[in-house]
């Protein structure tokens, strides 16, 4: 049953159809006393607690619905991780030592570790086995409010491998739990058999991946990074996927400021991310050109590197997203306690910000805010409420859950005990 009455809540949701820039990042609707109506799971009231002429009009005459009172308690819009990797084979706790021991991430790759550890046991895994992988992650998340999360391939680079990760994000968003979004990223490494022939990996994933794997993604990534993708070859691989329809995401700027976010802002991507080294042009040009800055504390936390400019980036008017970058790797974390803490504490986010971030903002950085990311008619009934009645709690009990209740499409599908 998707028919869901919540009264007596604290609503708290910013609004609109479009991510949200710079200072507005910061202004929140708020509702007190309120309640929502999710029919089907669509949201098709939002306004005051009681709302009986509306319950009899919107659910009809002798209709069930499952009804929660929150009276104390916040509720907000879903939580959209709009940056993950959650589907791979393998873990690397050893390499997560020797960073601990003063490696670092590029000299742990260089060496043959990194993403192509992953990669090897990637290849190796059945569909069934990183669905099962993925889902266990998925589950923890979905107790931290998360009902909407894009996922990435990559760790496959080669057209089989790559095949089987979208096949394993398709299985994984037919069980319906939450909604995923399918990205495609065979640009995130290049492959040991493709070393020092970058220009024929791309030639690679333009002619043979990119035209077969349209139907299986929404979106096209590549890690745009010195020695990596660098720009030449980043921009022939985007420009190819835009024509072939994909909406464009990109990797830029994180380990060193090589022009990531002008790129991106150029070619009309949807969101650049992680950004810890951003330029200020790279900033304006985001700002200029509507790219959804998504930022990734989490990673830069577990790498030890400074945090990405948040505070400028929403005072020169960008929209910034918050976003987890779970992956098995330079992050191995779904914590969204942890990235609200870090956002606020280390980043200079107000909680208002980091909401927005999180909700509206991430949605936008899906392709999702025409229907996620607000509570609203219209929308789809997903939301988040909290054990408590006030935001501040959301940083201030640092790094533990606030999350009572998850609710995808209307249906409960986490509930704190």
């Amino acid at each position: 049953m998707s028919n869901l009455y919540i009264k007596h809540a604290t609503i708290v949701t910013p609004l609109g159809n479009q991510a949200v820039k710079g200072a507005e990042m910061g202004r929140l609707n708020i509702i007190e006393d309120g309640a929502i109506l999710i029919k089907d799971g669509i949201i098709r009231y939002v306004g005051n607690s009681n709302p009986l002429r509306q319950i009899y009009t919107i659910f009809g005459h002798g209709a069930t619905f499952k009804e929660i009172d929150a009276k104390g308690r916040v509720v907000l819009p879903g939580f959209v991780d709009s940056h993950t990797h959650m589907v791979f084979g393998g873990f690397r706790p050893d390499e997560f030592r020797m960073r601990l021991e003063g490696a670092s991430y590029m000299s742990i790759m260089e060496k043959g570790g990194g993403i192509q550890n992953t990669v090897n046991a990637t290849r190796k895994a059945s569909v069934a086995e990183l669905v099962e992988n993925a889902e266990w992650l998925m589950d923890r998340m979905i107790s931290m409010g998360v009902t909407t999360a894009e996922v990435k391939s990559g760790y496959g680079l080669d057209y089989n491998s790559e095949a089987k990760m979208l096949a394993a994000i398709s299985r994984l968003a037919s069980r319906k739990k939450i909604e995923v979004v399918p990205t495609f990223l065979g640009a995130h490494a290049i492959p040991e058999e493709y070393k020092g022939r970058t220009s024929e990996y791309v030639d690679l994933i333009i002619s043979e991946m990119l035209p077969k794997f349209k139907k299986a993604a929404k979106f096209c990534d590549v890690f745009t990074e010195k020695n990596v993708f660098e720009l030449e070859d980043s921009r022939r691989l985007m420009e190819a996927a835009k024509s072939l329809g994909y909406k464009l995401k990109f990797h830029a700027d994180e380990i060193v400021q090589l022009g990531g976010a002008e790129l991106a802002a150029e070619l009309g991507a949807v969101s650049a991310d992680h950004l810890l080294h951003v330029s200020d042009k790279g900033i304006k040009d985001m700002a200029e050109k509507n790219v959804v800055a998504t930022l990734l504390p989490l990673t830069a936390f577990a790498l030890k590197e400074d945090y990405a400019p948040a505070r400028k980036m929403i005072e020169a008017g960008c929209a910034v997203a918050l976003a987890t970058d779970l992956n098995p790797g330079s992050c191995f974390s779904g914590s969204i306690p942890l990235m609200i803490a870090l956002a606020c504490i280390y980043m200079g986010m107000t909680i208002e910000e980091v909401i927005t971030a999180l909700t509206i903002n991430g949605a936008a950085a899906c392709g999702l805010a025409d229907r996620k990311g607000t509570i609203q008619p219209g929308k789809d009934g997903d939301l988040v409420i909290l054990e408590f009645d006030n935001i501040n709690m959301l940083p201030y009990y640092v790094g533990m859950n606030c999350v009572k209740t998850t609710i995808a499409k209307g249906k409960v599908i986490f509930e704190n005990a």
